[in-house]
């Protein structure tokens, strides 16, 4: 072997114990999550519960921060662009990973290659939703109502090309409704005007949205998943109750920059891993309607393209599009 070789194999070696010594250390300082949207929604919820016990176990202060914008873009991005070592991470959703790359012309982060997955965390079925007033007990008196009102009834969304204006518009393919979409900022905001009577109907995330129905302020039709929910096993799925097929949900994860040091990545992943696998954490989300599904950095990433796929061709066959 030359020298020339061995020096090769010196720095491959040395790269390797500074990749191993960054792990064992990880982390020295606070660890900033940014959640690409306000406060208050499914993605938020989920980042606080998560960062306050990696807080606890660490002992480093981890910060969430709330950048909204774009359907979730404009976080993504900032993470995408951030330094590859672990310290900013984002709490990620269907919308920035999965969706958003089939409804924007362009983005300015590929979600394929700039982005390290960590762990998936959470399924959320949407939930079918109306305000109070909305004479409707039933999907199938939904479905009626906006036949005879075509164009008329509010759907509430947190942002064009979303998950729920998606689920919105796989309903309508499927049904043949035709209702008007009613962009806000976010989850929170969409689910806070149909509570308060400014937008009729919505279908978003059960983790934000219950708290709501329980009390007394949005009225509950029936819950996206393929099987009922443990925790209203009383209310039908969209499936049953007239919409064969039919499934959506919000999921969420932890993702990284690319080039995160693998053994960076993999600590994340076992703690994030050990703290949602507790019962007190599956038991908290469980009362509000989601299920902890974790995975390894590589199940995360085939998981994010299929579901890109799928949506794809929603996309496609409802021609949604954002300028």
């Amino acid at each position: 072997m030359n020298k020339r070789m061995i020096a090769v194999v010196l720095m491959g070696v040395a790269a390797s114990l500074a990749d191993a010594s960054q792990a064992q250390s990880y982390p020295t300082k606070s660890i900033r999550v940014v959640v690409p949207y306000p406060a208050g929604g499914t993605s938020d919820i989920l980042a606080r519960s998560v960062g306050q016990k990696l807080s606890e176990a660490w002992g480093q202060p981890v910060v969430v921060d709330n950048k909204p914008g774009a359907n979730g873009n404009v976080g993504a991005e900032i993470v995408a662009k951030a330094a590859p070592d672990g310290y900013t991470l984002l709490l990620a959703d269907i919308g920035s990973l999965a969706i958003s790359p089939s409804v924007y012309p362009t983005l300015p982060f590929d979600p394929a290659k700039d982005f390290a997955p960590v762990t998936m965390v959470a399924y959320s079925p949407h939930i079918l939703v109306v305000h109070p007033s909305v004479p409707v007990a039933s999907v199938k008196e939904l479905v009626a109502l906006a036949k005879s009102k075509p164009g008329k009834l509010n759907f509430a969304i947190s942002g064009v090309g979303g998950a729920p204006h998606l689920a919105g518009v796989d309903f309508a393919l499927r049904t043949g409704v035709d209702w008007v979409y009613i962009p806000y900022k976010g989850g929170a905001q969409a689910i806070a005007d149909v509570a308060g009577g400014q937008a009729d109907v919505t279908l978003n995330g059960m983790l934000a949205t219950y708290p709501l129905v329980k009390g007394d302020k949005l009225k509950l039709l029936a819950v996206s998943s393929a099987k009922r929910m443990s925790a209203i096993p009383d209310v039908p799925t969209i499936a049953e109750a007239g919409v064969p097929g039919f499934e959506s949900g919000s999921w969420q994860g932890v993702i990284a920059p690319a080039g995160t040091p693998a053994d960076v990545v993999a600590k994340l992943n076992a703690e994030i891993l050990r703290i949602l696998n507790t019962p007190e954490m599956r038991e908290n989300l469980g009362k509000q309607g989601a299920e902890v599904r974790t995975t390894s950095p590589d199940e995360f990433g085939t998981f994010i393209r299929t579901e890109k796929a799928r949506w794809a061709k929603v996309v496609k066959d409802a021609n949604v599009k954002i300028d």
